[in-house]
């Protein structure tokens, strides 16, 4: 039997996603039987799945000794100083600047830095997360690409995590707006309104047709500065499709500078003989929150920004001769 005691930071879950944190490698199969068998408790009493753990609970898992081996799996992790920028923290909320090329989840060599790992060596050595503890995990509420540099808002505390995510799901209560350098010339502002499918197998993203399978993907942008052979845009994403503006971009005959994927692959054997840009020109510039509450009421009217990377100035400085 394992006895665990409900802290702020994993209060107010569900305790069916309490157990499955905990337990990170158990089978859904053995976690729906413990509850079945009532091997699961709060305060000493049977509870169902949906029921809500709160500060202060003592949960008991009855798991034998080489079940709980079996089933956890140990994070890494380090008391380190935090290497990147922060644009804001509170006891629920942390928002940090993305350099390009880091990625903010891990992928499948686990090898490579990430920034989730960053963070949560940041929060052990602040004592805000304990690595063996695996009842809550500080994570991100939405996600950059690798080569995407900005804004990225983690939810500290699970009601911050939930509610962060609630907020960039529905997205009537908070903005990002992003600053792109496309290829060609835009003369005005404007919107696309075009559906996105994901080839998730392949890992690209099409235009198609609601009714073939697309998603309503609406992003509006704003025209910041022409130089004839590119445009500087700020684009704000009405809803948060994967590569949404990359393809959305491509998809009226201006791709972002330097995208491989998406793009115009001459302009980007040009740049990047020119620059060295081996990537998308896309920056993740601003997170804006509007009348927010609760656990999130301190970002009420809050607007966070970060700077263009000197990488994307020297860009637009060897291609127009001007800096943003």
């Amino acid at each position: 039997m394992k006895e665990i005691v409900v802290t702020s930071s994993n209060a107010g879950q569900k305790i069916e996603k309490f157990v499955k944190k905990y337990l990170p490698e158990a089978p859904l199969g053995f976690i729906y039987k413990a509850f079945r068998k009532k091997d699961i408790k709060i305060n000493g009493h049977w509870v169902k799945k949906d029921a809500v753990v709160t500060d202060g609970d003592v949960v008991r898992i009855y798991v034998t000794d080489q079940q709980l081996q079996d089933f956890k799996k140990p994070r890494p992790a380090e008391k380190r100083a935090f290497s990147y920028e922060i644009a804001y923290e509170d006891g629920n909320v942390l928002i940090v600047n993305k350099p390009k090329g880091v990625l903010v989840y891990g992928d499948a060599t686990g090898v490579r830095e990430t920034l989730g790992n960053a963070v949560l060596d940041y929060l052990y050595l602040k004592g805000e997360f304990d690595p063996n503890d695996h009842t809550f995990v500080p994570s991100p509420a939405h996600r950059l690409d690798r080569n995407t540099s900005g804004l990225v808002a983690y939810g500290k505390t699970d009601a911050g995590l939930k509610a962060l995510t609630d907020l960039f799901k529905e997205r009537t209560q908070v903005e990002k707006h992003y600053l792109a350098l496309a290829v060609g010339d835009i003369d005005k502002d404007g919107k696309i309104d075009k559906p996105l499918w994901k080839d998730a197998q392949n890992g690209r993203v099409y235009v198609k047709p609601l009714e073939a399978g697309g998603k309503t993907a609406l992003t509006l942008y704003h025209v910041l500065k022409r130089f004839g052979d590119y445009t500087l845009v700020e684009a704000n994403l009405i809803t948060g499709r994967t590569h949404q503006i990359r393809v959305h971009f491509a998809s009226i005959g201006h791709p972002l500078v330097g995208d491989e994927k998406y793009g115009d692959f001459a302009d980007c054997r040009k740049v990047k003989s020119l620059t060295g840009l081996d990537s998308q020109f896309l920056h993740a510039y601003k997170i804006s929150f509007k009348d927010v509450g609760g656990v999130l009421a301190p970002l009420k009217g809050q607007t966070f920004t970060a700077k263009l990377p000197q990488e994307y100035e020297n860009v637009l400085k060897t291609l127009t001769g001007e800096t943003f």
